[in-house]
């Protein structure tokens, strides 16, 4: 039979998705489009790859076989087909998807917009929050690139650390004890900066190592609301220094962390089909140098 390379894509698409409307969703296509194409899929493999349970589809057992070979069949089909000419940023005509939470947002973009707009002025930048759940948004093709903390998990994934930054204290110039110290960093109430609302972290352990507990009498979503409350009453925050800094106003101001320094990496991740795509190829280094170049600012 003829092959069609948009049956790979749209099963791909189905057996990510589990689903005909979302699959529908994520290629732009209508669902009675979607339900077409579905059955051309049955009928090219003589296998049902989606059944339906109660509101929801399951894949048959063929289709959790085959689910990992189609990705990698797409991914090496689009990796093929993508031309790697050079690419010139002034006349570049795209929209890019970039993921991140809003501590690097504001280490990121008050540095990246201004380049943006000097160099390449028709390419447009979506900004996406972190994810509310652990599906890959990368693999699913709905973001470009991610700035996480951690390399993807995916063999089709590529990652790069491109700036590890270091925990500080952030606080007026009001506390009641000096945070830079263990005792003096309990003592202080915190407001932990969280986007599910997390009271505990990492600095919990280290001040049980040493028999003490903190106070968090406030867990806001992103560093802006964090920010507000420290800069209104006597509390205080962490956030990696160098991406908070640019967020920073009178009275607030960083200080050291007590004990060795705590790193935070920032990793950029995309998918390997975009490794020969000249447009994303660029503006992946120049995110890449932006915040690299962070870490050479003064202060």
């Amino acid at each position: 039979m003829h092959m069609d390379l948009n049956l790979l894509t749209a099963l791909d698409a189905l057996l990510d998705e589990g689903g005909v409307g979302a699959a529908a969703d994520r290629l732009h296509l209508s669902q009675p489009a979607m339900s077409r194409t579905l059955g051309r899929i049955r009928r090219a493999t003589g296998d049902q790859i989606l059944v339906r349970s109660g509101r929801e589809m399951l894949p048959t057992p063929y289709a959790e076989q085959i689910r990992d070979e189609v990705h990698q069949l797409v991914t090496r089909a689009q990796t093929v087909l993508t031309p790697s000419a050079e690419v010139d940023p002034a006349t570049l005509q795209r929209t890019f998807t970039l993921q991140c939470n809003d501590v690097v947002a504001e280490g990121l973009l008050p540095r990246l917009v201004p380049t943006l707009a000097a160099t390449a002025p028709s390419v447009r930048l979506r900004l996406l929050g972190e994810a509310g759940t652990t599906v890959d948004e990368l693999r699913r093709g709905t973001v470009d690139l991610q700035v996480t903390d951690k390399a993807p998990e995916f063999a089709d994934t590529r990652a790069e650390t491109v700036l590890t930054d270091r925990l500080a204290v952030i606080a007026g110039a009001d506390l009641p004890d000096d945070p830079s110290t263990w005792s003096g960093l309990a003592a202080v109430p915190h407001v932990v900066v969280s986007r599910r609302g997390r009271t505990r972290d990492r600095v919990d352990d280290l001040l049980e190592e040493r028999g003490l507990s903190r106070s968090v009498v406030l867990t806001v979503p992103t560093l802006a609301l964090a920010l507000r409350a420290v800069a209104a009453h006597p509390l205080l925050t962490i956030a990696p220094a160098t991406l908070a800094a640019p967020a920073l106003s009178h009275p607030l101001h960083t200080r050291p962390f007590p004990g060795p320094a705590l790193h935070v990496p920032a990793v950029l991740g995309w998918h390997a089909r975009h490794d020969r795509d000249a447009g994303h190829r660029w503006l992946r280094e120049l995110i890449r140098d932006t915040l690299a170049g962070c870490a050479q600012e003064p202060g």
